[in-house]
């Protein structure tokens, strides 16, 4: 970002009654090493991203693992650079939804501008997601679906949190407290990744909505209005065309 537009967001800042902290001439400590800034929340969250830009009313987060969040600049209390450097990402192998494109049966398009994230739980998800191999794009989707992002959810069959928890998969990965949302995301990116490891992707959403017996019992996705509906809109937001 040039110099207009630091100037640009510090003002779009400081409008709101916010703290922005001047960013300071960036030197590269190494060889290999990427520039980071780090975004604090006026919830006192914070996170490492890439870099970001001013965008009318809203601040987008460029994020370090690729990708971007929008968010109104109300949010935002302060950024500053990242004192620590880390090293440009180098390939790793391609998480599970997407290894399921080489073998012919998905094909990853782009992710649907409906796509939605949210920077308080986004270090959450990159985390998690990365820990066991399943992709965020995906996780944000299910989300987005599951909960609207909403971590006080609850639905009329008693799926509780943002990856909307049954109380039997809630004990089974040893969640207590199904509305926290570091113990929800990361036992729905669990479960989510059990069923990935033994369904393909379209079978494995209509096991996460429907179960996996409901699947196993109809040799597919079931037929039900719902789950189609589901599994559809999921594949939609991530860009996934099943071949």
């Amino acid at each position: 970002m040039g110099h207009k537009g630091h100037k640009e967001l510090k003002g779009l800042i400081a409008r709101g009654g916010l703290i922005f902290v001047s960013f300071v001439c960036f030197m590269l400590i190494g060889a290999g090493n990427a520039h980071a800034e780090l975004v604090f929340f006026s919830d006192g969250r914070s996170m490492s991203v890439k870099a970001h830009r001013a965008d009318g009313a809203s601040v987008v987060l460029t994020l370090r693992a690729g990708g971007e969040i929008v968010c109104d600049a109300s949010l935002v209390a302060r950024i500053e650079d990242d004192e620590i450097p880390y090293p440009e990402p180098t390939p790793e192998p391609a998480p599970v939804a997407a290894r399921e494109a080489e073998d012919g049966h998905v094909v990853r398009l782009q992710a649907d501008a409906a796509l939605q994230s949210d920077p308080r739980y986004e270090s959450l998800i990159q985390q998690s997601a990365s820990r066991h191999g399943v992709d965020a794009v995906l996780v944000r989707a299910v989300i987005q679906v599951e909960s609207n992002y909403e971590s006080r959810a609850r639905s009329t069959k008693g799926a509780k949190g943002l990856m909307q928890l049954m109380p039997a998969t809630a004990r089974q990965y040893g969640v207590k407290n199904p509305y926290d949302p570091s113990s929800n995301i990361e036992a729905g990116i669990r479960h989510l990744k059990a069923l990935l490891d033994r369904f393909p992707l379209e079978l494995a959403l209509a096991a996460y909505n429907a179960g996996e017996a409901t699947v196993q019992r109809f040799g597919g996705v079931p037929p039900f209005a719902e789950t189609r509906a589901y599994v559809d809109r999921i594949l939609k937001l991530v860009g996934y065309r099943i071949a």
